[in-house]
């Protein structure tokens, strides 16, 4: 994946999500008679500029694609002429002040709620929700789960392939669900009830595999240990290793498939192995030494070589999941409102302090997962861009002054009050939000560096 690439799928997706965020202040403002001199993209000089409507609303691109905004005809921020005084923003009783500011934000759930709406109808590949090998003193090892059994439902809610099981179990563990009751059925097509506890799983590992916390694991294909592609300038490839190679052993130990090579590997890193490889028709020894990677915080070895991937076999595996229209639509709706919802127990964790703030992500951060999620397909693409919208609609709704959240709190106070807050309580809130939200990036960006740093 090159950085361009990277940077285009970044700055596609700021693009999208912000027109999206402005659109919505710009046209509930409209509908509510406010005058709009501005609708801006980025920050900083312009790069394209036109005026246009009735009002000859300026329409810009500007150089820095990190938020925008509406700038519309308001007493508080310069001088109005006489004309446009019954359009100004700031004269607008406040029950239509605050649907201008809340439009962007909702703007982005319902921006969400499209996206997945497009996803459930076009379908979304995955994985069938079928076991691998449990594993043992874990919590799905106590629940009695077994290898190769289908897992059908969990609680209430139907499941139809492996992201399911996540995104269900997630839900459950953010819930601190004590027990969880899952139906499964095993290869006789008997039907098995499991009770899953998941009190054991602490809020601040649900960002890892934490799936591997439970103990479940999805079944994969039986992989023979042969080599399809050493990837240049790696560990393998500075060995000597060869597509079609076959791997027998590793420091003598026999290997069997492709999984027990590579967790030999993972195992061992930056220390010497002997491989038995058998090359045409003879067995020669190699020895190599696993590059050091550090993942989730662990350090594993890996020598850059993948396997040969039997198709037919990977698609007995396949599951598209899609639904019709109407359907899609609700789907679409409950996924936007779940996300949300966990989204906000996430963020309430954190400041209690039972989640790390090390899962705050920055632009570095969020831009990778833009390349990553485009080079996977549109699916993925459109997926990440449904969970952006969702978490920027969330973070705009904080109660935090400079953001829309924060205008809100203000338009409640004056409701409450009947009148609005003074001039210089108001500033006093734009420091505590700018001191904020400043504090808010150094994390992120602290965040990204250590990833950057620690691979």
């Amino acid at each position: 994946m090159t950085l361009l690439f990277t940077i285009i799928s970044f700055i596609i997706a700021l693009g999208v999500l912000i027109t999206f965020h402005e659109f919505g202040h710009y046209l509930v403002a409209r509908w509510n008679g406010v005058k709009v001199l501005r609708f801006s993209i980025g920050f900083g000089p312009p790069i394209f500029r036109k005026c246009w409507g009735k009002d000859q609303t300026e329409w810009v691109v500007a150089a820095i694609p990190l938020g925008g905004y509406v700038k519309m005809v308001d007493e508080q921020e310069g001088q109005v002429a006489p004309e446009d005084l019954p359009r100004s923003f700031n004269r607008q009783p406040v029950g239509r002040r605050f649907a201008i500011v809340a439009a962007g934000p909702i703007a982005n759930f319902l921006l969400a709620a499209l996206l997945y709406w497009l996803l459930f109808i076009i379908g979304i590949n995955g994985m069938k929700p079928i076991l691998g090998p449990v594993i043992p003193a874990t919590p799905a090892a106590v629940a009695g789960f077994e290898a190769q059994e289908t897992i059908v439902k969990i609680g209430d809610e139907l499941v139809a392939s492996w992201q399911d099981v996540r995104w269900i179990l997630l839900k459950h563990a953010v819930d601190q669900s004590s027990n969880v009751r899952i139906e499964t059925l095993n290869s006789n097509e008997e039907v098995n009830w499991r009770e899953l506890n998941l009190s054991s799983i602490h809020p601040n590992e649900l960002n890892e595999d934490f799936l591997r916390k439970i103990g479940l694991s999805s079944h994969q294909p039986i992989i023979k240990p042969v080599i399809a592609q050493v990837i240049p300038d790696s560990a393998g490839h500075s060995a000597g290793l060869l597509a079609g190679d076959e791997i027998l052993a590793v420091n003598e130990k026999e290997i069997n498939n492709w999984l027990e090579f590579v967790q030999e590997v993972q195992a061992n890193p930056g220390k010497p192995l002997m491989l038995d490889i058998f090359r045409d028709d003879r067995v020669i020894s190699i020895n190599v030494v696993p590059d050091i990677i550090t993942e989730n915080g662990k350090e594993i070895g890996k020598i850059g070589i993948a396997p040969e991937i039997n198709q037919s076999e990977l698609e007995k595996l396949l599951v598209k999941v899609s639904y019709p229209v109407g359907t899609a639509l609700l789907k679409a709706i409950d996924k936007t409102w779940e996300t949300t919802v966990l989204t906000l127990q996430m963020l309430v964790k954190m400041v209690m302090g039972d989640v790390s703030w090390k899962n705050i992500s920055g632009p570095i951060s969020i831009a990778d997962y833009a390349g990553q999620s485009a080079q996977m397909g549109i699916a993925s693409y459109l997926g990440f861009l449904a969970l952006i919208s969702v978490s920027l609609g969330v973070l705009n709704l904080l109660p935090i002054p400079i953001l829309d959240g924060g205008h809100l709190m203000y338009y409640i106070i004056e409701i409450v009050k009947g009148a609005p807050l003074s001039e210089k309580a108001m500033m006093i809130g734009q420091r505590i939000g700018m001191a904020l939200l400043f504090t808010l990036m150094i994390f992120a960006i602290y965040n990204d560096i250590t990833r950057l740093v620690s691979g």
